[in-house]
């Protein structure tokens, strides 16, 4: 269901999520990588292997920002490593995409000095077997970092501000003088959009990600949670959006979208992030290291 799914989404995937590969989507990523692992400058990687990469918004900045040498991209969706080539080539990068199961990778032991994903974790059925993997290509000294995994707490809390507005949007699609979009439209279609209920497997405590971790024999285990207020914010546009045609929804809005899910990131890394518990957070952070 996820390869099925994800093939279908993968051409509207980047409008979908609002995926920028400029220098806003660079800073996103690279600060993501800062945070778990509380390390600045950020350490270089020679090889480096992505998990679920998508459509390469994480290997491909890293790569543009020199942090990664050489990047390997691995996802089940072929769909999604198509539209992922494609956006290498628009970059000038190179990139070795590869369809693959995460619990199953073809890569010899320790090929890899960092291994790494985005939003990918909660899809994966096995994770035991996935991370035994994970650390049987990582090379001694090498580390793991996965980033927007959702917290089982902050999950909860993220359906308050997505029901209140759904219920909201006929409101607001008449005060934007916007026309009703057909259901599933940034997914590939009715038929796919009733998979995407199937494919999210999994929502994390801190304690999950840090057992699985050290269940495979990782060292230096880390979680973090970031976005409370920009999570909120940012659910309750993307769930007015959703049911919204897209060419009709004004460039006002977009802009106060993105700029108020800017200026709430701020807010929560100043005031909120490391004062609060993980766990109360929409998205952990998880690093670790093999030993050497």
């Amino acid at each position: 269901m996820n390869a099925r799914y994800h093939d279908g989404a993968a051409a509207g995937y980047d409008a979908k999520w609002g995926i920028d590969w400029g220098e806003v989507g660079r800073e996103q990523v690279l600060g993501k990588l800062r945070k778990a692992l509380g390390d600045d400058p950020l350490p270089t990687a020679a090889r480096a292997l992505e998990i679920g990469a998508g459509t390469g918004y994480f290997s491909l900045h890293l790569l543009a920002a020199g942090v990664v040498g050489r990047a390997t991209c691995t996802d089940i969706s072929p769909g999604m490593l198509r539209e992922l080539r494609a956006n290498a080539d628009r970059l000038g990068l190179e990139v070795d995409a590869q369809v693959a199961d995460a619990e199953e990778l073809p890569f010899d032991d320790e090929s890899f000095d960092l291994v790494h994903g985005h939003a990918v974790l909660h899809h994966l059925p096995d994770l035991d077997r996935a991370f035994a993997e994970i650390g049987r290509v990582l090379r001694p000294g090498g580390r793991l970092v996965f980033a927007g995994e959702p917290s089982r707490y902050g999950d909860l809390l993220a359906r308050v501000p997505k029901r209140l507005a759904t219920g909201a949007a006929p409101l607001w699609r008449a005060a934007i003088r916007a026309s009703k979009a057909p259901a599933g439209h940034s997914d590939g279609g009715t038929l796919n959009h009733e998979l995407e209920r199937h494919v999210d497997v999994h929502a994390f405590t801190p304690g999950d990600l840090e057992r699985l971790a050290s269940r495979a024999g990782l060292a230096d285990v880390s979680v973090r949670g970031e976005e409370l207020l920009a999570n909120w914010f940012g659910w309750t546009n993307r769930a007015l959006e959703a049911t919204a045609a897209p060419d009709e929804i004004p460039m006002a809005w977009k802009r106060y979208a993105f700029h108020g899910y800017l200026a709430l990131q701020r807010v929560d890394r100043r005031l909120l992030e490391g004062r609060l518990p993980a766990a109360a957070f929409y998205n952990l952070l998880l690093s670790a290291r093999r030993p050497a």
